[in-house]
């Protein structure tokens, strides 16, 4: 999902009640990261849902250059 940034994907599910969806950091390392799952009754995206995503994942990024600094001063 390029509106979210470079990596994220998104996955959907439909049953009888509607579409489910689960957008996704693609795999780091041995981690996938899960950045938000939700049930859609439109067939847009709505913003809110895009903005808890992309805040998540500045936050997973965050917490990955966190972890890359203590790694290289633990060295």
């Amino acid at each position: 999902m390029a509106s979210i940034g470079p990596g994220v994907f998104e996955l959907r599910q439909r049953d009888s009640r509607g579409w489910y969806r689960l957008i996704y950091l693609a795999r780091i390392g041995d981690t996938l990261h899960m950045l938000h799952a939700f049930e859609k009754k439109s067939a847009k995206t709505s913003r809110n849902d895009i903005a808890i995503a992309t805040a998540r994942l500045k936050t997973v990024r965050a917490r990955m250059m966190e972890e890359k600094k203590h790694a290289r001063k633990s060295q």
